[in-house]
């Protein structure tokens, strides 16, 4: 049976500072992801004038999650205490409130190998992550009352769910199935990115899109932010693992393979389409193949990975420019057409590159066959598609009708560092 961090968590209890070490480094790698990484990822790409408005909403996302990840969000996403293996009931869906404000939390408690403190903040970088990769799909237009009040409810009505459905043990629904999600396709990446084409459908388009430049501010921002969530990255899945072994090392090598091929593959697909390749391009490449290699981390080999980095840095540049253009949605910063795409890719060519016979390390255990390991993941797409669509365009729709959704035109105009926080980033 592959290891996941949920098995991993329960078959193991005593502690190891190797793993401890590793597994804070972890944390403190995914966190870097989103501050500072995707502040100056997406800073750089919005208009100069939005630049402080994307790292504020970044920054306040980090502080709201947190307080709700302790208050209910690790109870509800984790705690299966009393839950029944092969009931479908409540609990398939979300955890119990047993642990509320960590109250069941003691300087002695073990996940595995570490202390429990350690991985409930890992978990709770993944959970700061999701949501702060939505503001690229309506980055410069949404009033941030509205966004503070929307990811509060996002994260408890969507994020909390698909978590624990996937990594909430033996009972939750997508792990019951047998899906293979190392390190969040389907809970960060389809997840944020499907919320994120729901939001700026409903936000509707920036002002003077696309007719108007939208041309990024600052590109050496975005690539050193690239870099950044390149190198945080290897916390984010090689961490999955939940322990320093030789699953971390796989998921660490994967990763750089899906990634590297990732970054070419856009490279050369914007070189022989527009004639000349981009900084912008190879970064977004390679966060294609970030993405992509998230749920296939703990289970592809080197050649899977490298096949699964050619194929979504090719798909994820075509759904970032032709569909995107072709479609007519203003999805600022691209959340879906990267994050959702490619965690969509991700994790379907999952099921076929966990096989052993192509270099994986084997199907989920409640499966017969490669052929049934895609398909459940195709499941498991459709399902976090159709729940975070929905949920996300009711979560939307009732805020839109309370408090509106949209700073005015003006607002717009002169820039949310402004309008919204009477700051500039550059004084001329």
């Amino acid at each position: 049976m592959l290891v996941t961090p949920f098995s991993f968590a329960q078959e193991v209890s005593k502690l190891d500072s190797g793993d401890t070490a590793w597994m804070l480094i972890s944390t403190v790698l995914v966190l870097f992801m989103t501050i500072p990484g995707l502040v100056l990822f997406y800073g750089g790409m919005v208009r100069s004038k939005n630049i402080l408005s994307i790292a504020m909403q970044c920054f306040a996302i980090t502080g709201l999650v947190t307080i709700l990840w302790f208050v209910y969000g690790y109870s509800l996403a984790f705690s299966t205490t009393g839950m029944s293996e092969g009931v479908i009931n409540l609990h398939s869906f979300i955890g119990n409130v047993d642990n509320l404000f960590l109250n069941q939390l003691t300087r002695d408690s073990l996940t595995g190998t570490y202390p429990e403190t350690v991985w409930i903040i890992f978990q709770l970088t993944f959970a700061i992550l999701a949501p702060a990769l939505i503001v690229g799909a309506f980055a410069e237009r949404m009033k941030f009352s509205s966004m503070l009040v929307f990811m509060g409810v996002w994260f408890t009505l969507v994020y909390i769910p698909i978590a624990h459905m996937v990594w909430g043990g033996e009972s939750a629904l997508m792990h019951s199935w047998g899906v293979l999600d190392f390190a969040g396709g389907t809970v960060v990446h389809i997840n944020s990115g499907v919320a994120g084409l729901v939001a700026c459908l409903m936000l509707g388009k920036r002002k003077g899109y696309p007719s108007q430049s939208m041309a990024p501010h600052n590109l050496p921002f975005t690539l050193v932010g690239t870099a950044m969530l390149w190198v945080g990255w290897f916390g984010f899945n090689a961490g999955s693992a939940g322990a320093a072994n030789g699953s971390a090392g796989m998921a660490m090598l994967v990763t750089q393979m899906a990634t590297a091929a990732a970054a070419l593959s856009w490279m050369f697909c914007e070189w022989m389409t527009h004639g000349k390749p981009s900084a912008l391009g190879i970064a977004s490449g390679a966060v294609a193949g970030l993405v992509a290699v998230t749920p296939a981390a703990g289970s592809c080999g080197p050649a899977g990975a490298l096949v699964i980095g050619l194929i979504s840095g090719i798909i994820c540049f075509f759904s970032a420019t032709t569909l995107k253009h072709k479609l007519g949605y203003d999805d600022s910063l691209d959340a879906f057409g990267i994050h959702g795409v490619g965690g969509i890719v991700g994790a379907i060519l999952t099921g076929l590159f966990a096989a052993p016979f192509l270099g994986g390390a084997g199907l989920s255990d409640k499966v017969t066959g490669v052929f049934d390991q895609v398909w459940v993941q195709v499941l498991s797409v459709l399902l976090t598609i159709a729940y975070t669509a929905i949920a996300t365009f009711i979560i939307l729709f009732v805020i839109n009708k309370v408090m509106g959704l949209r700073v005015s035109e003006e607002s717009e105009l002169i820039g949310l560092d402004l309008s919204c926080h009477e700051e500039r980033a550059y004084n001329f």
